[in-house]
């Protein structure tokens, strides 16, 4: 039985069509809103299994944190945060980047359905998190991409990891891919406000030259203060 969600109502449908008539194929005693519902029932089942991989997570770095404030008696995580992406985000990802639309493709090219932000106090800290993740035994580390130590063009610095992690369901197991960003709160700061800013530009695609200098300024001048203190922090705290 369709989630009761799921009616030839939903926008959902309307972007499927939009996308291509191949999610409709079948035989012409095939109604398309059932292939289309069909789908996206599957989609949904996909939301759920990315978010049981983000609370596999989010348990996860709650216990670590907790043995760090034990033993070192400090927490290097500040604050987490976590989103899955909508169905409605999966199939418009999916159809903008030109691949198949079905669960099986989703699953294989978008690393991001599954996302989980840390925020940390200290830039130390982003990488003691990544080693204290690295070192479980049932988590596989895919990918590492440190735009701490080679920010982007646009000043913009995070600690980037694709993670594996083991989702067990009724009768089997399986791995499910995270995307982890780490970042201190200077970073997060300045992303969030960058990020807002071009959201609500007039074009955004285009900010004037003049706006993106003085946002990369901005972040270089943030990313000084983070290191400064570290230092401070490396002083005071033995």
């Amino acid at each position: 039985m369709l989630n009761t969600k799921i009616t030839d109502k939903t926008p959902m449908v309307d972007i499927l069509k939009k996308v291509g008539a191949e999610v409709f194929v079948g035989n012409d005693t095939t109604d398309p809103y059932e292939v289309a519902q069909a789908l996206i029932k599957e989609l949904y089942d996909l939301e759920n299994t990315y978010t049981a991989a983000i609370k596999e997570v989010r348990t996860k770095l709650e216990i670590l944190n907790d043995e760090f404030q034990s033993t070192h008696e400090r927490n290097p995580i500040h604050t987490i945060q976590s989103r899955v992406k909508s169905p409605k985000s999966i199939v418009e990802k999916l159809d903008r980047k030109g691949f198949d639309l079905c669960v099986e493709s989703a699953r294989e090219n978008l690393d991001d359905i599954a996302g989980i932000r840390i925020i940390c106090p200290y830039i130390e800290d982003i990488y003691a998190v990544k080693n204290l993740l690295k070192a479980q035994d049932d988590i596989e580390l895919v990918r590492v991409t440190d735009y701490i130590k080679k920010p982007k063009p646009n000043g913009y610095r995070s600690l980037h990891l694709i993670l594996k992690v083991p989702v067990f369901f009724s009768d089997h197991k399986e791995m499910v891919k995270v995307e982890v960003q780490i970042r201190t709160i200077a970073m997060d700061f300045w992303a969030s406000l960058e990020h807002q800013l071009r959201y609500k530009a007039v074009d955004s695609a285009n900010i004037p030259e003049s706006v993106a200098r003085e946002l990369k300024e901005c972040a270089d001048t943030i990313a000084e203060t983070d290191v400064r203190m570290q230092d401070i922090h490396n002083q005071v705290i033995r």
